[in-house]
């Protein structure tokens, strides 16, 4: 990994690191040895929880314990998660074993979500409590401002209750492929409906994320809608 690479991602993250071993070390999957990013991914999660649900509840006044859960939840999953180390191109800089990198980790969800996590706990050993707080409010800041109470619903609940409002059948979901090693396992599942031709696929590193996934295109495809 060289130098301007890591230069370059700082720029991304919108953290100058002062010590650059943190930086490192949180970029570095398990796989790569036994000195790893596990413990900065267990620290920055915690940091991740408490920042993003102190902002619904300020965004939220009038929000409920359990919308604000299920909020905080859709921002914080797996899924979302590696969709913001995709936006920073964090699987580039990525420090992984061999079995990893010929596997193509790199673009896993399960290995990009934990690294975002890794960051957060290494820019707070780095440089403090509110420069992580900052770093994860600026990265989550358009994805705050597209929330509402309102369209709080489980991606299969959205789905399911459209279905029913129409007297449609209920959507058949079905694992059609399972691969990687047993702590990084990555689904494939299909998402059967009625008014779709063919079967829509959802990918994640969990069944349940998977179908999620799957439940979120096929309403966008039955809509038009996100």
């Amino acid at each position: 990994m060289t130098d301007l690479l890591l230069e370059r991602l700082c720029q991304r993250l919108g953290h100058k690191f002062e010590q650059s071993t943190l930086l490192e070390l949180a970029l570095t999957h398990r796989s790569h040895g036994s000195r790893n990013n596990e413990r900065l991914e267990f620290l920055g999660d915690s940091i991740l929880g408490f920042t993003i649900g102190a902002a619904l509840y300020e965004q939220f006044p009038q929000g409920r314990e359990g919308q604000l859960s299920r909020l905080r939840a859709q921002l914080v999953s797996g899924e979302t998660l590696a969709k913001l180390a995709r936006e920073l191109d964090i699987g580039d800089c990525l420090r992984l074993g061999e079995g990893e990198m010929k596997s193509g980790g790199f673009r896993r969800a399960s290995i990009l979500a934990d690294a975002v996590e890794a960051l957060i706990g290494a820019i707070y050993l780095d440089a403090g409590l509110e420069a992580a707080r900052a770093r994860v409010l600026a990265w989550f800041a358009p994805r705050l401002q597209e929330l509402s109470l309102e369209t709080v619903k489980d991606p299969k609940t959205r789905l399911q209750e459209w279905l029913q409002a129409r007297k449609k059948p209920l959507p058949e979901y079905s694992v059609v492929d399972v691969s990687g090693a047993e702590h990084a396992q990555h689904f494939i599942v299909e998402c059967r409906v009625s008014g779709l031709a063919q079967p829509v696929r959802g990918e994640a590193n969990s069944r349940r994320a998977a179908e999620k996934t799957a439940a979120v295109e096929a309403y966008k495809r039955l809509t038009g809608q996100d």
